[in-house]
């Protein structure tokens, strides 16, 4: 069995769209593993202040019918942040969509988010690394059950915890704890949730763009109006407020 010493919250969201900077949440759900192995299930569905699109729907069955007299993301926010309080975060393909989402939904009313402190779990790597497919299918190939009401958030947050639990199992070189498996899939140092940049030795470094694998420092001390670009560009709120901490540490050491 997984061995916790602090709570796993298990996350999954259904979003309007898959842009971080545009796109909203419409519905949330958290699955909150205790050490002890008792479980607390949190699922919400949130109005966007915007449009569901057609296609969107078609994935996950939500609407704007569905959604018009929900909550916003402000108005359940700290009850949110309060649930994951101190706890790891583990989901599915959550490393890169809905833990950067979540943390954007959150700065945009102003509340902090990091992972600072945080231990971050992607299912998905551990599977790709090992099966190569998709969510349902993990979930017939360790779990020898169909996947019921796949794209709702609680059912896909809840596979995704079973899922987890049979790889410790299946996979003895995973260890038990969350630090065994994350130095078994190797997941990089974050730095911004969008992985516009990355750490190498280290060092945080470009990881888009005509400055890839540039260090970011090196770049804002020859081309500052770069950090202008970014600031006005359309990229995420995470994102920029990593930059201005590389661009006044870079700054005050030049000073």
């Amino acid at each position: 069995m997984l061995q916790l010493t602090k709570p796993l919250a298990v996350i999954d969201l259904e979003t309007t769209g898959m842009n971080l900077g545009s796109d909203r949440i419409i519905e949330i759900a958290i699955v909150k593993i205790m050490p002890d192995g008792k479980k607390i299930v949190k699922r919400k569905l949130l109005n966007p202040e915007m449009p569901v699109p057609a296609a969107s729907s078609a994935i996950h069955g939500i609407t704007d019918e569905m959604v018009k007299d929900a909550p916003t993301f402000k108005q359940v926010a700290n009850e949110l942040k309060q649930f994951i309080e101190n706890c790891d975060l583990a989901g599915y393909n959550s490393n890169r969509f809905d833990i950067p989402m979540l943390a954007e939904e959150f700065m945009r009313i102003g509340l902090e988010f990091d992972s600072k402190g945080r231990k971050l779990v992607d299912v998905q790597r551990i599977f790709h690394l090992m099966e190569q497919r998709t969510l349902t299918a993990a979930y017939k190939f360790y779990c020898d059950k169909s996947l019921d009401g796949a794209h709702g958030a609680e059912a896909d947050a809840t596979a995704t915890w079973e899922v987890l639990e049979a790889q410790v199992i299946r996979y003895p070189e995973l260890g038990t704890d969350l630090d065994s498996i994350l130095k078994f899939t190797g997941e990089e140092q974050v730095v911004d949730f969008a992985r516009r940049f990355i750490m190498e030795n280290s060092v945080e470094i470009f990881n888009f763009g005509k400055h890839k694998g540039r260090p970011v420092s090196d770049v804002l001390k020859s081309e500052p109006q770069y950090y202008d670009w970014m600031m006005k560009g359309d990229f995420p709120m995470h994102t920029k407020q990593k930059l201005t901490e590389i661009f006044n540490r870079t700054m005050l050491k030049k000073g």
